[in-house]
């Protein structure tokens, strides 16, 4: 198990946090967080990055759909939703 870091902070008079030297070093301009809250907590969870060259390799290792749609079978169920949407 990961220990857990507990630092204390203080909420200014306007609402801010000021992150001590220690939690910046861990963050980065532009990073995103999810922010949990429950009565008497506030989590922030790193909301993970998108790896290009990793979706890649997965799909490629993925191999081709045997059960994929072809373009005729999904026009067909285009027209099919079409025709019951009308009704």
């Amino acid at each position: 198990m990961i220990p857990i870091e507990t630092i204390k902070i203080t909420v200014t008079p306007e609402r801010n946090i000021e992150f001590p030297p220690e939690i910046k070093a861990k963050i980065n301009p532009g990073e995103q967080y999810f922010v949990s809250t429950t009565e008497d907590t506030i989590t922030l969870k790193k909301v993970p990055q998108f790896d290009l060259d990793e979706w890649e390799k997965r799909l490629e290792e993925a191999g081709d759909d045997p059960e994929q749609l072809t373009t005729e079978e999904i026009c067909e169920i285009v027209r099919e939703v079409r025709k019951e949407m009308k009704k």
